[in-house]
């Protein structure tokens, strides 16, 4: 079986990298810029300064900020409405995983509109054309959907999220400018940046992983566990080093898929509104345990891409704890609490079946059954 990778067309990492927006819309010959961005980030004045960059080289473009934490149907479907309604012929995704996801599935439905029913599109949907042309400017360094071909859509009726996996979803042009992160706070960098980490290393055990992939993430792992604490504090070099770490990340496991720490999370977030960084890194630890078994070697290359020291001396059992306790160090260290107290024994039957049937669950090392789930669920019980 042959291995894909796919990745964007072009990307510009480093300070200053939004300058080439202007470029490439010009580049394209783009006539309307659709610019997808979350209110707060309007409000705080971060969205301004791209469309400050737009306004002054003459670029046309309509503000859209209908954009939810957590993308439900309903915004999608409002999103759909609003840039048929503004005559765009490109999209402008700023924020977080949320407006990269909005901006997908919108994109995606203007180019395939048989898929109107926004709940066609989960899983692998069979899409005949590229969605509408995106440049991504993430604004946090975790989701790394700005090169990614996923992206998850709350179902708040079903009380669910869904993972659409499509290759067509795929942003054209990524701009990755640490400055554009600089305005995070601090609970939201080490969400943010836990996702990354669990991104990393679900992708590295994940059952398609392979040599190429394997690269991203062991060097993923390493720059994210090294940058992660001074991004915390607003560091610079923690900025640049999350900025480009969480990219990598996605570079990997876009590719390869992910496993049972994010479908938990995923269903953690559709049930209780958790932010998704958070229950990622409440779950990771949790399924490294469960995973161990099942991972030959590779906690010995986590470990040693988290710093820690005399790895060839340890036996596996040691290792593999080293590992995971590096993990749990991180997460406690940038203040990620460990407990959900929402979370009660009468839910744990729809958290564990939703968690089961999500999309991420198949990648996972060790197939895990609804029972299995249920108790890895109660290990994050008050």
């Amino acid at each position: 079986m042959a291995n894909r990778i796919m990745l964007n067309q072009t990307s510009y990492h480093g300070a200053g990298a939004i300058q080439e927006i202007v470029n490439e819309a010009k580049a394209h010959g783009f006539k309307k810029a659709f610019v997808c961005s979350d209110p707060d980030l309007v409000k705080f004045n971060v969205t301004s300064k791209v469309t400050d960059l737009l306004k002054e080289n003459g670029l046309d473009y309509e503000l859209y900020s209908d954009i939810k934490p957590n993308p439900t149907i309903e915004n999608v479907q409002h999103g759909v409405q609003s840039f048929k309604d503004s005559g765009a012929d490109y999209l402008i995704a700023i924020g977080g995983g949320s407006s990269m996801d909005t901006s997908k599935a919108i994109g995606i439905i203007i180019a395939n509109p048989e898929f109107e029913d926004v709940r066609s599109l989960e899983g692998v949907a069979p899409t005949k054309k590229p969605c509408v042309p995106i440049i991504a400017v993430p604004t946090t360094a975790g989701t790394a959907a700005e090169v990614t071909i996923n992206y998850v859509v709350t179902d708040v009726e079903r009380k669910r999220k869904f993972v659409c996996v499509d290759p067509h979803d795929m942003p054209i042009i990524a701009i990755v400018d640490p400055e554009m992160m600089a305005s995070m706070p601090k609970g939201l960098t080490a969400s943010t940046g836990m996702d990354a980490l669990t991104h990393a290393i679900e992708g590295y055990t994940t059952k398609a992983a392979w040599e190429m992939t394997d690269m991203f993430h062991l060097k993923a792992i390493e720059i994210i566990s090294r940058s992660l604490r001074g991004a915390v504090e607003n560091t610079k070099e923690g900025r640049e080093g999350m900025a480009l770490g969480q990219y990598i990340a996605g570079m990997g496991f876009s590719n390869v898929g992910l496993g049972i720490a994010h479908s938990m999370a995923h269903t953690l977030g559709a049930v209780y509104d958790t932010p998704h960084g958070v229950a990622c890194a409440m779950m990771l630890p949790i399924v490294m345990e469960y995973n161990q078994e099942c991972t030959g070697e590779k906690y010995r290359e986590i470990a040693r891409a988290m710093g820690v020291k005399g790895v060839d001396d340890m036996t596996q059992e040691e290792y593999r704890k080293a590992a995971i306790d590096a993990v749990k160090k991180l997460s406690a260290d940038v203040g990620i609490p460990s407990v959900l107290e929402a979370v009660k024994e009468n839910d744990l039957q729809f958290l564990a079946e939703s968690a089961h049937a999500d999309a991420c669950a198949p990648g996972n090392p060790k197939d895990a059954s609804v029972e299995d789930l249920k108790d890895l669920f109660r290990k994050i019980m008050k």
